[in-house]
């Protein structure tokens, strides 16, 4: 499938990864229908910071992925759509997990509904790589077991099985795409990138942070946008799942004195106690396994991680971009 001139739904769209999809999407010339969160101050969340000719090419539809009615009316007439809208951060699935069933399981139900009803030719469905948990060995492939480590873990485990359901039962045109650590522009203060980075351009010579000794598979976001739109483009990647990975991993330590070094190379860490996980829900290490998606298309990851953060530095380092972070808050 080509994806020019499609008309295509991002969920999620005002969001980090989202935002970023939709730009690529723009400039692939598709027909761009953007769902985002309903509220009462009219925000559009990321798109709001698109350049105005931008804007004027989206199809903007503010809702609530929970709403069955809603998501309905928004996939009407869409050739493709990409689900990306959820509840993502861990630490706030501790207290609220009713959230993340409603939002993460039954939210991927109504897209999956509504996209059966419709005939849509293609679903893109979102996964985590929280899905695998610890790594019971690596690197980890599509094969690994699943292991709810979080209740956010749960509910996309959940929501990837009803996915999964949908292609076996009803021939829906599924694929669940499976990204790794995705960071850059954009990304949101509960990541682990954002909250050093902010912290040591606020001029803190001590940052706090949790655990260090974990590892992750990170990529920039601007190679995992093209991860989905490769698997969207591929016929043979219908009723798979997918990792989107590097194939590298890092310690949340090693980042941590990489930026250290980059951005202010006398400030120290301390480890805060409330930003730990209980101690069975830590994932203490993810490395993907790329090869099936390289093998189903041409996607290769274009930033090894340094050039990444550089970028990303950058992009924090602007007045305009930065005072949207709370830098002295953890942000669950």
């Amino acid at each position: 499938m080509n994806l020019e001139g499609k008309k295509v739904l991002v969920t999620g769209a005002d969001g980090f990864i989202g935002s970023h999809l939709v730009e690529a999407l723009i400039a692939k010339g598709c027909d761009v229908r953007a769902f985002v969160y309903y509220n009462s101050f009219n925000t559009w969340g990321w798109l709001d910071s698109f350049e105005p000719t931008q804007l004027k090419q989206l199809d903007v539809f503010a809702g609530d992925i929970r709403d069955p009615n809603g998501v309905d009316t928004a996939m009407q007439g869409v050739d493709v759509v990409f689900h990306l809208a959820a509840l993502i951060a861990i630490p706030f699935s501790y207290h609220s997990p009713d959230s993340y069933v409603d939002t993460n399981i039954k939210g991927t139900l109504n897209i999956l509904q509504s996209a059966r009803r419709h005939n849509t030719e293609r679903v893109v469905v979102t996964s985590t790589s929280e899905v695998y948990g610890t790594a019971q060995y690596v690197p980890i492939d599509e094969k690994h077991p699943f292991q709810g480590q979080s209740p956010y873990s749960a509910t996309k485990i959940g929501a990837d099985r009803m996915a999964e359901s949908f292609y076996r039962s009803f021939d829906c045109p599924v694929t669940i795409a499976r990204p790794f650590n995705t960071y850059g522009p954009r990304q949101s203060a509960r990541a682990v990138i954002p909250t050093i980075i902010t912290q040591l351009l606020s001029g803190e010579s001590e940052i706090k942070l949790g655990s260090l000794e974990p590892t992750r598979d990170f990529n920039y976001v601007i190679d995992t946008v093209e991860g989905f739109i490769a698997l969207a483009e591929s016929d043979k990647a219908i009723g798979e799942e997918i990792n989107i990975a590097s194939g590298a991993e890092r310690t949340i330590g090693d980042l941590a004195h990489f930026l250290i070094q980059q951005l202010n190379p006398e400030a120290k860490i301390n480890l805060d106690e409330a930003r730990l996980r209980p101690e069975k829900s830590e994932v203490d290490r993810l490395l993907g396994d790329n090869s099936k998606i390289t093998a189903l298309t041409s996607w290769t990851p274009g930033h090894d991680l340094e050039s990444g953060l550089i970028e990303t530095i950058a992009w924090f380092k602007k007045p305009e971009n930065l005072r949207q972070y709370k830098s002295w808050l953890y942000n669950i």
